[in-house]
Protein backbone atom coordinates (compact mmCIF):
# COMPACT_ATOMS: atom_id res chain seq x y z
CA UNK A 1 0.00 0.00 0.00
CA UNK A 2 1.40 3.60 -0.79
CA UNK A 3 1.19 6.26 1.54
CA UNK A 4 -0.83 8.94 1.72
CA UNK A 5 -0.32 12.65 1.61
CA UNK A 6 0.28 12.97 5.50
CA UNK A 7 2.70 10.14 5.56
CA UNK A 8 4.85 11.16 2.42
CA UNK A 9 5.09 14.41 4.42
CA UNK A 10 6.26 12.94 7.85
CA UNK A 11 8.38 11.02 5.73
CA UNK A 12 9.95 13.58 4.33
CA UNK A 13 10.30 15.49 7.27
CA UNK A 14 12.00 12.63 9.11
CA UNK A 15 14.47 12.49 6.54
CA UNK A 16 15.28 16.15 6.14
CA UNK A 17 15.37 15.54 10.18
CA UNK A 18 17.95 13.01 9.64
CA UNK A 19 19.95 15.22 7.40
CA UNK A 20 20.24 17.88 9.84
CA UNK A 21 20.80 15.84 12.71
CA UNK A 22 24.16 14.07 10.75
CA UNK A 23 24.92 17.33 9.59
CA UNK A 24 25.31 18.31 13.40
CA UNK A 25 27.16 15.59 14.28
CA UNK A 26 29.79 16.02 11.69
CA UNK A 27 30.50 19.34 12.80
CA UNK A 28 30.44 18.78 16.16
CA UNK A 29 32.59 15.60 15.15
CA UNK A 30 35.51 18.07 13.66
CA UNK A 31 35.38 21.14 16.61
CA UNK A 32 36.70 17.66 18.23
CA UNK A 33 39.11 17.69 15.71
CA UNK A 34 40.25 21.08 15.98
CA UNK A 35 40.26 21.57 19.75
CA UNK A 36 42.56 18.57 20.18
CA UNK A 37 44.71 20.33 16.81
CA UNK A 38 44.74 23.87 18.44
CA UNK A 39 45.74 22.12 21.87
CA UNK A 40 48.84 21.56 20.98
CA UNK A 41 49.81 25.21 21.03
CA UNK A 42 46.87 26.39 23.61
CA UNK A 43 45.98 25.28 26.75
CA UNK A 44 42.02 23.67 26.89
CA UNK A 45 41.04 26.68 28.59
CA UNK A 46 41.79 29.21 26.70
CA UNK A 47 40.62 27.32 23.29
CA UNK A 48 37.13 26.72 25.33
CA UNK A 49 37.41 30.92 25.79
CA UNK A 50 38.12 31.27 21.95
CA UNK A 51 35.19 28.78 21.18
CA UNK A 52 32.85 30.80 22.97
CA UNK A 53 33.88 34.28 22.15
CA UNK A 54 33.44 33.72 18.02
CA UNK A 55 30.44 31.90 18.94
CA UNK A 56 29.28 35.11 20.63
CA UNK A 57 30.52 36.89 16.84
CA UNK A 58 28.64 34.49 14.95
CA UNK A 59 25.47 35.13 17.04
CA UNK A 60 25.82 38.78 16.48
CA UNK A 61 23.82 39.32 13.14
CA UNK A 62 20.50 37.46 14.86
CA UNK A 63 21.17 39.93 17.83
CA UNK A 64 21.05 42.61 15.53
CA UNK A 65 18.18 41.60 13.63
CA UNK A 66 16.15 41.01 16.40
CA UNK A 67 17.41 44.48 18.24
CA UNK A 68 17.89 43.01 21.71
CA UNK A 69 14.20 41.79 21.25
CA UNK A 70 15.05 38.09 21.68
CA UNK A 71 16.43 37.98 25.07
CA UNK A 72 13.63 39.06 26.68
CA UNK A 73 13.00 36.23 29.52
CA UNK A 74 11.72 36.55 33.06
CA UNK A 75 14.05 33.62 33.62
CA UNK A 76 17.29 35.26 33.88
CA UNK A 77 19.06 33.14 36.82
CA UNK A 78 18.31 29.82 35.13
CA UNK A 79 19.81 31.01 31.59
CA UNK A 80 23.09 31.81 34.25
CA UNK A 81 22.88 28.42 35.98
CA UNK A 82 22.91 26.73 32.36
CA UNK A 83 25.51 28.74 32.02
CA UNK A 84 27.58 27.50 34.89
CA UNK A 85 27.34 24.21 34.42
CA UNK A 86 27.95 24.18 30.64
CA UNK A 87 31.04 25.97 31.26
CA UNK A 88 31.91 23.17 33.98
CA UNK A 89 31.07 20.62 31.26
CA UNK A 90 32.87 22.17 28.85
CA UNK A 91 36.62 22.31 30.61
CA UNK A 92 36.38 19.24 31.50
CA UNK A 93 35.19 18.03 28.26
CA UNK A 94 37.96 20.20 26.37
CA UNK A 95 40.72 18.78 29.03
CA UNK A 96 39.39 15.35 28.77
CA UNK A 97 39.69 15.55 24.48
CA UNK A 98 43.37 16.56 24.55
CA UNK A 99 44.52 14.09 27.24
CA UNK A 100 42.75 10.66 25.83
CA UNK A 101 42.05 9.12 22.56
CA UNK A 102 38.94 11.02 20.49
CA UNK A 103 36.85 8.17 19.64
CA UNK A 104 36.84 7.16 23.64
CA UNK A 105 35.96 10.03 24.73
CA UNK A 106 33.12 10.10 22.23
CA UNK A 107 31.99 6.89 23.42
CA UNK A 108 32.06 7.44 27.26
CA UNK A 109 30.10 11.01 26.51
CA UNK A 110 27.31 9.24 24.96
CA UNK A 111 26.46 8.04 28.53
CA UNK A 112 24.72 12.21 28.74
CA UNK A 113 21.31 10.52 27.84
CA UNK A 114 21.76 7.87 30.91
CA UNK A 115 22.84 10.91 33.41
CA UNK A 116 19.73 12.75 31.99
CA UNK A 117 16.95 9.92 32.85
CA UNK A 118 18.62 9.77 36.30
CA UNK A 119 18.35 13.67 36.95
CA UNK A 120 15.19 13.91 35.34
CA UNK A 121 13.32 12.14 38.40
CA UNK A 122 14.43 14.86 41.07
CA UNK A 123 14.67 17.58 39.05
CA UNK A 124 11.85 17.29 36.26
CA UNK A 125 9.26 15.27 38.51
CA UNK A 126 9.58 12.31 35.85
CA UNK A 127 8.49 8.76 36.66
CA UNK A 128 10.97 6.34 35.23
CA UNK A 129 9.95 2.98 35.62
CA UNK A 130 11.19 -0.68 34.78
CA UNK A 131 12.17 -1.09 30.93
CA UNK A 132 13.59 2.64 30.96
CA UNK A 133 15.88 1.56 34.49
CA UNK A 134 16.66 -1.42 32.89
CA UNK A 135 17.95 0.67 29.59
CA UNK A 136 19.87 2.75 31.50
CA UNK A 137 21.23 0.21 33.71
CA UNK A 138 22.57 -1.98 30.75
CA UNK A 139 24.25 1.76 29.08
CA UNK A 140 26.20 1.90 32.15
CA UNK A 141 27.55 -1.44 31.96
CA UNK A 142 28.32 -0.41 28.33
CA UNK A 143 30.20 2.26 29.73
CA UNK A 144 32.28 -0.49 31.81
CA UNK A 145 32.76 -2.39 29.16
CA UNK A 146 34.95 0.69 27.52
CA UNK A 147 36.79 1.26 30.89
CA UNK A 148 37.00 -2.01 31.68
CA UNK A 149 37.82 -1.97 35.27
CA UNK A 150 40.57 -4.57 36.63
CA UNK A 151 41.94 -4.82 33.20
CA UNK A 152 43.22 -1.62 33.05
CA UNK A 153 43.35 1.60 35.15
CA UNK A 154 40.76 3.73 34.76
CA UNK A 155 42.06 7.13 34.28
CA UNK A 156 41.15 10.49 36.03
CA UNK A 157 40.96 11.68 32.73
CA UNK A 158 38.24 8.78 31.75
CA UNK A 159 36.31 9.96 34.60
CA UNK A 160 36.52 13.51 33.74
CA UNK A 161 34.90 12.57 31.08
CA UNK A 162 31.80 10.86 32.89
CA UNK A 163 31.97 14.56 34.86
CA UNK A 164 31.46 16.56 31.91
CA UNK A 165 28.44 14.04 30.77
CA UNK A 166 26.90 14.37 34.06
CA UNK A 167 27.01 18.38 33.89
CA UNK A 168 26.02 18.21 30.30
CA UNK A 169 22.67 16.19 31.31
CA UNK A 170 22.44 18.91 34.39
CA UNK A 171 22.85 21.64 31.73
CA UNK A 172 19.83 19.81 29.59
CA UNK A 173 17.69 19.57 32.32
CA UNK A 174 17.33 23.53 32.38
CA UNK A 175 17.48 23.62 28.64
CA UNK A 176 14.07 21.19 28.78
CA UNK A 177 13.01 23.71 31.29
CA UNK A 178 14.15 26.51 29.45
CA UNK A 179 12.27 25.34 26.07
CA UNK A 180 9.10 25.60 27.88
CA UNK A 181 8.77 29.53 27.77
CA UNK A 182 12.24 30.30 25.72
CA UNK A 183 13.09 30.25 21.69
CA UNK A 184 15.79 28.11 20.92
CA UNK A 185 18.07 31.22 19.34
CA UNK A 186 17.25 32.80 22.78
CA UNK A 187 18.83 29.74 24.83
CA UNK A 188 21.79 29.68 22.56
CA UNK A 189 22.67 33.65 22.52
CA UNK A 190 22.48 33.82 26.25
CA UNK A 191 24.67 30.73 26.54
CA UNK A 192 27.34 32.61 24.82
CA UNK A 193 26.85 35.85 26.33
CA UNK A 194 27.74 34.12 29.64
CA UNK A 195 30.31 31.74 28.71
CA UNK A 196 32.55 34.42 26.54
CA UNK A 197 32.95 36.49 30.06
CA UNK A 198 32.89 33.27 32.42
CA UNK A 199 35.09 31.21 30.13
CA UNK A 200 37.80 34.21 29.91
CA UNK A 201 38.66 33.53 33.84
CA UNK A 202 40.08 30.42 33.97
CA UNK A 203 41.74 31.47 30.53
CA UNK A 204 43.46 34.25 32.03
CA UNK A 205 45.43 31.78 34.17
CA UNK A 206 46.74 29.80 31.37
CA UNK A 207 46.78 32.66 28.85
CA UNK A 208 49.31 32.93 25.82
CA UNK A 209 48.61 35.01 22.72
CA UNK A 210 47.89 32.62 19.62
CA UNK A 211 50.71 32.36 16.56
CA UNK A 212 49.20 34.17 13.76
CA UNK A 213 48.60 31.29 12.00
CA UNK A 214 46.01 29.69 15.02
CA UNK A 215 43.75 32.31 14.65
CA UNK A 216 42.00 30.84 11.70
CA UNK A 217 41.37 27.58 13.31
CA UNK A 218 39.77 29.95 16.42
CA UNK A 219 37.37 31.02 14.02
CA UNK A 220 36.58 27.95 12.58
CA UNK A 221 35.74 26.23 16.02
CA UNK A 222 33.25 29.17 16.95
CA UNK A 223 31.34 28.88 13.43
CA UNK A 224 31.27 24.75 13.47
CA UNK A 225 30.25 25.29 16.91
CA UNK A 226 27.53 27.57 15.58
CA UNK A 227 26.48 25.82 12.43
CA UNK A 228 26.23 22.91 14.75
CA UNK A 229 23.79 23.82 17.17
CA UNK A 230 21.89 25.94 13.92
CA UNK A 231 22.05 22.42 12.39
CA UNK A 232 20.41 20.61 15.56
CA UNK A 233 17.39 23.28 15.86
CA UNK A 234 16.69 22.60 12.30
CA UNK A 235 16.99 18.97 12.78
CA UNK A 236 14.14 19.32 16.28
CA UNK A 237 12.20 21.20 14.18
CA UNK A 238 11.16 19.10 11.30
CA UNK A 239 10.21 15.94 13.62
CA UNK A 240 10.10 14.90 16.71
CA UNK A 241 13.70 14.51 19.36
CA UNK A 242 12.79 11.25 20.16
CA UNK A 243 13.29 10.09 16.77
CA UNK A 244 16.45 11.82 15.71
CA UNK A 245 18.24 10.91 19.52
CA UNK A 246 19.79 7.97 17.76
CA UNK A 247 21.85 9.89 15.08
CA UNK A 248 23.56 11.51 17.45
CA UNK A 249 25.99 8.14 17.68
CA UNK A 250 26.87 8.99 14.27
CA UNK A 251 29.72 10.88 16.13
CA UNK A 252 31.80 8.09 16.75
CA UNK A 253 32.70 6.94 13.42
CA UNK A 254 33.11 10.73 12.01
CA UNK A 255 35.50 10.98 15.08
CA UNK A 256 37.03 8.01 15.30
CA UNK A 257 37.90 8.56 11.39
CA UNK A 258 39.25 12.17 12.31
CA UNK A 259 41.41 10.24 15.50
CA UNK A 260 42.76 7.80 12.93
CA UNK A 261 43.79 10.11 9.93
CA UNK A 262 44.66 13.46 11.99
CA UNK A 263 46.26 12.10 15.17
CA UNK A 264 46.89 8.45 14.17
CA UNK A 265 45.00 6.84 16.51
CA UNK A 266 43.39 3.27 16.06
CA UNK A 267 40.29 2.70 17.84
CA UNK A 268 40.44 -0.40 20.49
CA UNK A 269 37.81 -3.06 19.56
CA UNK A 270 36.49 -2.72 23.24
CA UNK A 271 35.41 0.68 22.82
CA UNK A 272 33.23 0.12 19.61
CA UNK A 273 31.55 -2.85 21.71
CA UNK A 274 30.58 -0.72 24.50
CA UNK A 275 29.52 2.35 22.40
CA UNK A 276 27.33 -0.25 20.59
CA UNK A 277 25.67 -1.25 24.03
CA UNK A 278 25.14 2.77 25.22
CA UNK A 279 24.05 3.71 21.87
CA UNK A 280 21.32 0.49 21.70
CA UNK A 281 20.36 1.65 25.23
CA UNK A 282 19.85 5.23 24.32
CA UNK A 283 17.94 4.19 21.35
CA UNK A 284 15.52 2.25 23.63
CA UNK A 285 15.36 5.36 25.46
CA UNK A 286 14.11 7.20 23.32
CA UNK A 287 11.99 4.54 21.46
CA UNK A 288 9.88 4.21 24.89
CA UNK A 289 10.40 7.92 24.99
CA UNK A 290 8.08 8.57 21.74
CA UNK A 291 5.82 5.66 22.93
CA UNK A 292 4.36 6.83 26.25
CA UNK A 293 4.70 10.54 24.63
CA UNK A 294 2.05 9.06 22.10
CA UNK A 295 -0.14 7.35 24.79
CA UNK A 296 -0.42 10.59 27.08
CA UNK A 297 -1.45 12.26 24.05
CA UNK A 298 -5.49 12.91 24.94
CA UNK A 299 -7.82 13.28 22.01
CA UNK A 300 -10.68 15.45 22.02
CA UNK A 301 -13.88 15.59 20.46
CA UNK A 302 -14.36 15.72 17.25
CA UNK A 303 -12.96 19.65 15.41
CA UNK A 304 -11.02 20.18 18.36
CA UNK A 305 -7.71 18.86 17.73
CA UNK A 306 -6.10 16.65 20.85
CA UNK A 307 -3.61 17.36 24.12
CA UNK A 308 0.11 18.71 23.38
CA UNK A 309 1.90 15.19 24.36
CA UNK A 310 3.19 15.84 28.14
CA UNK A 311 7.05 14.83 27.97
CA UNK A 312 7.72 15.54 31.82
CA UNK A 313 6.55 12.71 33.18
CA UNK A 314 7.95 9.19 31.73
Amino acid sequence: MGMDGQEQAAAGNFVRGALWMIGAMAGFAFLIGIIRHVSAELHPFEVAFFRNAFGLVFMLPWLMQTRLQGLRTQRLPLHLLRAVLGLAAMLAWFWAVVHMPLAEAVALNFTTPLFTTVLAIPLLGEVVRLRRWSATIVGFLGTLVILQPGVEAVTGTAMLVLLASLLMASAGICIKKLSRTESSNAIVAYMVLFLTPLSLVPALFVWTWPALETWPWLVAAGLLATLSHQCLARAFAETDTSALMPFDYVRLPFVAAIGYVAFGEPVDPWTWVGAAIIAASGAYIAHREAVLGRARTVPLTAGEGALRPDRTNR
